[in-house]
């Protein structure tokens, strides 16, 4: 088979290796790696037709079905930058994405391109391809399409010549402060990402994968890549309800799901019939440290799958993950480098780090994104040089420094302490705020746990823990005493806020920037 280049030679080899076998499902039909290529083609022909040119962002604003997934692979095809778009997000964060990555052509529903009418004029959008409303009528200064899934791909059409280390994507990442951030991912990126988590997962054309998470999400979009590059079979799923996993895993088989804590606290509450447990070959867990006792009921739930414990940021798609076959003995850790990356933990001059002491989680390898679009100085600020002892003769290659700190045993696998902007500094002390969720979550007493700091005075800051209760409510004073029996007093929470439930972010992590400010208003009251 020719080189896999480019981010729709996954599919194109998927097709060319096994054309009938199953690629898609998506409420209940199921579509081949013939099909699903057809359909890409015939995109890519419309996307060719409106005049989309090398580099060209196209923005695709769906919930996760068919022709989300074609779309992305089609303006690969078409040499454009596809940028996903979480359908959950509302018009004024889209219109930020659509703005800030200047896309020329939107691909979206027709409900959702009514809800964009109050900002659209204000983006570079051209032209619109609606997907299930062929009669649709916008009157507005761009060109609206209906979406043609028949088209075809002539022969002689000029396709615009793409290299691997082109820019493939723009996934929109939350920062600490301000508007999301596009973080640039090219095709090697992309492509070198699949298969590496392919390879570490064993993922064969064998597996069902449960597409659970959202596409815009780097750990989402690699359930679907990481599904071509193997010829695997993925379900697609717009999550909503816990017990939606289950009954989806037993009516397709699935072998393997990849999700974030919060999820993962749900899932684990939920009734798994023992078949279905029995059939999961592995679980995979991103975005956050799992928690101890969610971690032991989910390995008593899944006996037979084998659980990898993942650690990853968007600005370099994946790091690192635990080898299953470490679990009990290093429960705690984020594992090492995935196969072909190298994963650094540094001082602030760059110098390497003892075994023991802490530093910042470097990355290095083919997995290290372009940088922040159009910020040059954003960019320049996260991804620097490292550099190679007794090897001057290079030229600066850049790693991505990943603003966690970590620290690495003597056997080289990783732990990590927090994030560099959440470190809470009260008393005079450097507090993670994971370890105090972790000792929360291992009272039994809480379900959902996030630690932060809020100035204070005379500490600097107080810690404050935002909780929700494992039944109906959370005895606060048998809280804060667990808690005084396990940590320090200064890591003591002085303020515990009990919730129904935590606020999450379109990809499912808890939305610590939103607590912050709710905290923030109460307090000024």
């Amino acid at each position: 088979m020719p080189a896999r280049t480019n981010l729709h030679h996954l599919l194109s080899q998927a097709v060319a290796e096994t054309p009938n076998a199953s690629a898609l499902t998506y409420r209940g039909m199921t579509i081949s790696y013939f099909e699903t290529w057809r359909r890409c083609n015939a995109a890519t022909a419309q996307l060719l037709g409106v005049g989309l040119q090398r580099g060209d962002r196209v923005a695709i604003y769906l919930e996760k079905r068919f022709e989300t997934v074609t779309s992305i692979f089609a303006v690969s095809a078409a040499g454009g930058v596809f940028v996903p778009i979480n359908h959950v997000l509302k018009a004024t964060q889209v219109g930020h994405i659509l703005g800030d990555s200047a896309a020329r052509v939107l691909v979206t529903s027709a409900d959702r391109l009514a809800q964009l009418a109050s900002v659209l004029a204000e983006t570079h959008v051209e032209h619109v391809i609606v997907v299930g409303d062929a009669g649709l009528e916008v009157p507005a200064p761009w060109t609206v399409h209906s979406w043609d899934d028949q088209g075809l791909l002539s022969r002689d059409r000029d396709i615009p010549h793409v290299i691997d280390i082109d820019p493939a994507a723009i996934l929109y990442t939350s920062g600490s402060t301000g508007q999301p951030k596009g973080v640039v991912l090219s095709h090697r990126n992309l492509i070198v990402g699949a298969e590496s988590v392919c390879s570490y997962l064993k993922n064969t054309s064998d597996d069902v994968i449960l597409s659970v998470l959202p596409l815009s999400f780097d750990a989402g979009l690699s359930q679907v890549t990481t599904a071509f590059s193997a010829g695997a079979h993925c379900i697609l799923m717009n999550y909503l309800l816990p017990r939606e996993v289950p009954r989806l895993c037993e009516q397709y088989g699935v072998t393997g799901i990849t999700g974030v804590p919060p999820l993962w606290l749900q899932l684990a509450d939920v009734a798994w019939p023992l078949a279905v447990a029995g059939r999961l070959r592995y679980w995979a867990n991103t975005g956050g440290r799992m928690p101890r006792p969610t971690l032991d009921r989910l390995r008593g739930i899944f006996t037979e799958a084998d659980p990898y414990l993942m650690y990853g940021l968007t600005e370099a798609f994946r790091s690192t993950y635990l080898d299953p076959a470490e679990i009990d003995r290093r429960p705690d850790s984020i594992g090492k480098a995935i196969p072909n990356a190298e994963i650094l933990v540094l001082r602030p001059d760059g110098v390497r780090c003892d075994p023991g002491e802490e530093g910042e989680l470097v990355h290095r390898g083919a997995l290290v994104a372009l940088g922040y679009w159009n910020d040059p100085m954003r960019t320049a600020e996260r991804y620097r040089p490292v550099h190679h002892a007794g090897q001057d003769w290079r030229a600066p290659e850049r790693a991505v420094w990943s603003g966690d700190r970590v620290v690495a045993d003597d056997e080289g696998f990783l732990y990590f302490v927090g994030r560099r902007d959440d470190m809470i500094k009260t008393s005079g002390y450097r507090v993670s705020p994971n370890e105090i969720e972790e000792a929360a979550h291992n009272t039994g007493l809480v379900r959902d746990a996030v630690a932060m700091g809020l100035d204070d005075p005379a500490l600097g800051q107080r810690i404050v823990l935002m909780a929700t209760p494992v039944a109906d409510a959370l005895d606060v004073d048998a809280l804060t005493a667990a808690l005084k029996r396990v940590l320090p007093l200064y890591m003591v929470p002085s303020l515990i806020e009990v919730r129904d439930e935590l606020p999450r972010s379109p990809n499912g992590k808890y939305d610590r920037n939103s607590l912050r400010s709710e905290l923030l208003l109460e307090v000024s009251r």
